[in-house]
C-alpha cells in the first residue's frame, strides 16, 4: 500500500470546509427552534455558516455549554422549567464556567417576567427583545453583531496569548542543536501560535546539488504535522499535489512570508535552506500575521544562531 496522500478535489463552496459558528437555541417551544433555524438558514459571517445547537431546558443549556465551550452566541428564552430558568444560564455561564466570550442574547415572550432594565443592569447579556419583535431582519442584525462581538473578543484574548507563545517558543528554539529537530520545533511551535491543528510540512533540498551549494529543486520533507507526518523522509515532488509544489516553489523565491487564501508559507536561507507550508482553514487577520511574522523573524536569528554553533563545533573537531 502506497503512503502517498490522496487529495480530494476542491469543494465547490469555501464555506463548505470552514468550521461554522455554533448557535445554541434554548427554548422550551419546538416551534421557536424551527422558526430560528428557517430564518438563519442562509447566514455566514466570514464565509463561516452557522451549526445550531438545541437545548429544551436551562438544564440541557448548561449541559451543552459544558460540553461545547466554543459556541458563539446563545439564543436564551427567559421562562421555561421555571420562571427564572434563561437568568439561572447566564449566571452559569458567565460565573461557574467564566466565560466572557459567548454572546448571550435573551428572548422572552413574557417580558413580565424579567423586566428589561432590571435585567440588563442586574446580569451580563448582551441583547433583550420580546419573540415577536425578532423578525428575520431584526434576528440577522443581532446574529451578526454577536458574532463580530465574539470574534473580536476571541482574536483579542488569542493575540495577548500569542504574544505569550511567541516569546516562549522562540526561547525553545534557541534550546534545538538539530537541524532535524530545529525543523520539526519550528513547525509545532508554529501551528501552536496560529491556534488550530493544521497540516504543515517542513521541506529542505535535497541530492547531490544541495550539498555542492547550488540551488536544488530536489526538496526533501524534513519535518511535519497533521496529516503529513507519514511523508517525513520522502521526495516533495513525488508525494504532495503538484498544486501545492507550485506555491512552495513560489515562496523559495519570494522575500518573507507568502499569504495565500487557505495556506501559509516562508522561507529560510543557510547552509540548509528551509521551506515551511501550512494549511490554513481561513485567512488570517491582520494581528495574526504581525504574531506571525514576529516568529517568522525568531526562527531566522535562532536558525543561524543553530549554523553558528555547528560550524563552532566542526571547527573544534
Amino acid at each position: 500500500m502506497s503512503d502517498t496522500l490522496q487529495f480530494a478535489k476542491e469543494p465547490a463552496s469555501p464555506a463548505a470546509v470552514r468550521r461554522p459558528w455554533k448557535l445554541l437555541i434554548v427554548d422550551d417551544d419546538n416551534e421557536v427552534h424551527a422558526v430560528t433555524m428557517l430564518a438563519l438558514d442562509d447566514f455566514t459571517l466570514c464565509g463561516r455558516p452557522l451549526q445550531f445547537l438545541h437545548a429544551y431546558s436551562g438544564r440541557e443549556a448548561r449541559q451543552l455549554l459544558d460540553t461545547h465551550p466554543d459556541i458563539a452566541v446563545v439564543l436564551l428564552d427567559v421562562v421555561m422549567e421555571s420562571d427564572n430558568a434563561g437568568l439561572d444560564v447566564v449566571e452559569y455561564v458567565r460565573n461557574t464556567l467564566h466565560n466572557r466570550f459567548t454572546r448571550i442574547i435573551l428572548r422572552t415572550g413574557q417580558p413580565g417576567q424579567a423586566p428589561e432594565l432590571e435585567v440588563i443592569r442586574r446580569y451580563d447579556i448582551n441583547g433583550y427583545s420580546h419573540k415577536t419583535e425578532l423578525t428575520r431582519e431584526r434576528l440577522h442584525t443581532a446574529i451578526f453583531t454577536s458574532l463580530a462581538s465574539y470574534r473580536d473578543l476571541k482574536a483579542l484574548d488569542a493575540n495577548r496569548h500569542g504574544l505569550e507563545k511567541v516569546i516562549e517558543s522562540t526561547a525553545r528554539l534557541f534550546e534545538i542543536d538539530s537541524i532535524a529537530g530545529f525543523a520539526q520545533g519550528v513547525l509545532e511551535q508554529l501551528i501552536a501560535l496560529l491556534f488550530t491543528e493544521s497540516d504543515a510540512v517542513m521541506l529542505s533540498p535535497s541530492g547531490i546539488a544541495a550539498t555542492s551549494g547550488h540551488v536544488s529543486d530536489q526538496l526533501s520533507i524534513v519535518a511535519a504535522t497533521g496529516a503529513y507526518q507519514p511523508l517525513v523522509g520522502r521526495e516533495a515532488q513525488r508525494v504532495l499535489p503538484p498544486d501545492m509544489m507550485v506555491r512552495i516553489m513560489s515562496a523559495r523565491s519570494a522575500v518573507g512570508l507568502v499569504y495565500g487564501e487557505d495556506y501559509i508559507a516562508g522561507y529560510q536561507s543557510g547552509a540548509t535552506d528551509l521551506i515551511f507550508y501550512v494549511s490554513a482553514d481561513t485567512p488570517l487577520s491582520l494581528a495574526d500575521r504581525h504574531l506571525l511574522e514576529l516568529f517568522y523573524g525568531n526562527v531566522g536569528i535562532a536558525y543561524r544562531n543553530l549554523h553558528r554553533v555547528a560550524e563552532l563545533a566542526r571547527r573544534a573537531a
